[in-house]
């Protein structure tokens, strides 16, 4: 099955990648303002959204589904589990991607010996257990988490939650093979070497993703910079919209 794919407006290319567990609704406010710039792609990884009869497969399989579908020099903009996909797609098929914004993301999701920027493996275990036990309810403490302690929390989880039941719930397989994707990536190793221009935007208050692996991030690829949101969690492009979009932009300026 062909990943769903939605456009809006017109002039260079910009893509969309949604984390873990949502889909590209998530982006709404958020696209429909860069779609007055950008021709915006929106697309729905498999098994989420639009996309949730597609089976998820393996970083690199997914990567090259990705690819296949975006214009060659696209600005790839990828949070959480997307920014993971783009990541891979710069060092894989850097003809796509003429430059990344990495929104609330990590080379690095779990920690492990010399990595203390990710949650430990036991969490992400507990997580995955809960999911199987009441992935409904699993799902809506992770919406919860994207925004806590944040201004307006409630306002933000309300209104991410109204965007996620506008399409269909993800499958249980692109939920399971989501964290296992989680658990086993590291990507610190293609850091140094993707030169593309990068802007790296994450939440200081972020409980999902901790801001030390954006700081590591800005430090270790050659042309990133840092956009530090001190009032944002892990939805900085909800909650400092405005923000985002500068940091977004930016990279054409």
């Amino acid at each position: 099955m062909t990943l769903h794919v939605e456009s809006l407006g017109a002039g260079a290319p910009l893509v969309l990648l949604h984390g873990w567990g949502f889909h590209s609704a998530v982006w709404h406010e958020f696209a429909r303002i860069l779609s007055q710039r950008y021709r915006v792609q929106l697309v729905d990884l498999p098994g989420h959204g639009h996309s949730r009869d597609a089976s998820f497969g393996e970083l690199d399989a997914l990567a090259d589904e990705v690819s296949a579908l975006i214009p060659d020099g696209s600005l790839v903009c990828g949070w959480s589990l997307g920014g993971i996909v783009a990541q891979k797609l710069a060092s894989r098929t850097p003809s796509k991607v003429r430059a990344l914004a990495l929104v609330g993301t990590t080379p690095c999701f779990v920690e492990r010996k010399g990595w203390e920027h990710g949650v430990a493996a036991e969490t992400l275990d507990a997580f995955a257990r809960e999911l199987h036990d009441d992935p409904s309810s699993a799902l809506e403490r992770f919406v919860r988490l994207n925004a806590f302690d944040t201004p307006g929390a409630r306002s933000t989880v309300r209104s991410v939650s109204r965007r996620l039941a506008e399409r269909p719930y993800p499958s249980g397989q692109a939920l399971d093979a989501g964290l296992a994707m989680l658990r086993a990536t590291d990507l610190r190793g293609d850091s140094g070497a993707t030169a593309v221009k990068t802007v790296v935007i994450h939440g200081a208050l972020d409980r999902v993703v901790p801001v030390g692996a954006a700081r590591w991030l800005a430090g270790a690829m050659p042309r990133a910079r840092l956009a530090e949101l001190p009032r944002s969690a892990h939805l900085p492009f909800v909650t400092d919209r405005d923000a985002a979009i500068d940091a977004v932009t930016s990279l054409d300026g």
